[in-house]
């Protein structure tokens, strides 16, 4: 990728016309479409400024990674513009390039997903979905409970696993880089259950869905059932209830990582309660808002940390420098040193040294 696309690619990151990186640089239009075509070089003065607008690091336009995204899809609230989504792309291929770099320094044939046995099936009927996530905790030894990490099972099977900040409407996104190996990118601002459920239905969307079943019905069943097997939710629930109580629901959205109205669908689906139960709770939920903020102390977001002890790891091997690993992080290593002890509780200083 050429020092003119990378920067086409974070100008569109950016949100920014060509007008308005040119006001922000303080360069005429024809300037910037000039360095974009690659038929003129920015000088050091001109390469800070665009990449301290830009937010990235003057490396950044002459970084050897080259990748090939996919067609991405999309999963999302509402409409996402086209500026939207390339604002979104462009922080993904960023993300994900600095991802392959540090893996490239590290190994010289870094772990690659493979698509699970129980995938390569054709989903038929919806009924097909429970058997394949059922099939597929076995595939991964992850037994009937709660998975404690949905990131970390995901990332240790080699699917690339990432946040982005998004925009609004925003969820998740799965695409393929080089035509092979599966993303999954969501967005950093949600609640933690809502994180775990995204990125179980974008594993759902791997599936082989046959009409009329509907991809995006397959794969809201297959994230449920991926989370809280039938076997434990009929454990836990009961096989027939007439109501169930909210703070139950709570307490089982904290023991499985699922969000209580997730919960409740998979108290319908699985016939444990019937459709008028199912309506009134969720009138209930409704009526106190709690459709979008659930009742109660929110479930702590999870992260990817994959690459993050990759890149603590070429750092302490003095395999990169300081300055490297801000780049690869992509931002100054002191933020990430006090971000990770605020989140961790220690001193800030044991991390520096």
């Amino acid at each position: 990728m050429s020092m003119g696309e990378r920067l086409k690619m974070a100008r569109a990151r950016a949100g920014l016309s060509l007008r308005n990186l040119a006001e922000l640089v303080e360069v005429s239009p024809m300037a910037i479409s000039k360095y974009e075509r690659g038929l003129a070089v920015p000088g050091s003065a001109a390469l800070v400024k665009l990449a301290g607008v830009l937010g990235v690091k003057p490396e950044f336009f002459f970084r050897p990674t080259k990748i090939m995204l996919s067609q991405p899809s999309f999963r999302k609230k509402k409409s996402l513009s086209a500026k939207s989504k390339r604002m979104v792309l462009g922080e993904v291929q960023d993300w994900l390039e600095r991802y392959l770099e540090v893996e490239s320094i590290l190994f010289e044939k870094p772990p690659v997903f493979q698509m699970p046995v129980c995938f390569s099936g054709i989903i038929a009927s919806i009924e097909d979905v429970e058997g394949v996530a059922e099939a597929l905790r076995q595939e991964w030894g992850l037994g009937e409970g709660p998975i404690e990490n949905l990131s970390e099972v995901l990332e240790e099977r080699g699917l690339k696993v990432g946040l982005v900040d998004g925009q609004e409407g925003f969820d998740a996104l799965t695409l393929r880089f080089d035509n092979e190996w599966p993303v999954i990118a969501i967005k950093r601002d949600l609640p933690g259950d809502r994180r775990r459920f995204n990125l179980a239905h974008e594993l759902g969307h791997m599936l082989k869905v046959q009409e009329p079943v509907g991809a995006e019905k397959a794969a809201h069943r297959f994230a449920g059932a991926f989370l809280v097997p039938a076997e434990a939710a009929r454990r836990e629930l009961g096989l027939r209830r007439n109501r169930l109580n909210h703070l139950e629901l709570h307490l089982l959205k904290h023991k499985y990582g699922m969000s209580m109205q997730a919960w409740i669908y998979r108290a319908k689906d699985l016939g444990i309660i019937n459709e008028y139960v199912y309506a009134n709770l969720f009138r209930t939920f409704r009526q106190r808002g709690w459709h979008q903020k659930e009742w109660g102390e929110p479930l702590p977001a999870e992260e990817p940390e994959r690459m993050k002890r990759l890149v603590m790891k070429a750092l302490a091997e003095d395999l990169i420098t300081r300055s490297r690993a801000s780049e690869l992080l992509g931002r100054p290593l002191a933020e990430f040193w006090k971000e990770e002890a605020t989140r961790h509780g220690c001193d800030p200083e044991a991390l520096y040294s």
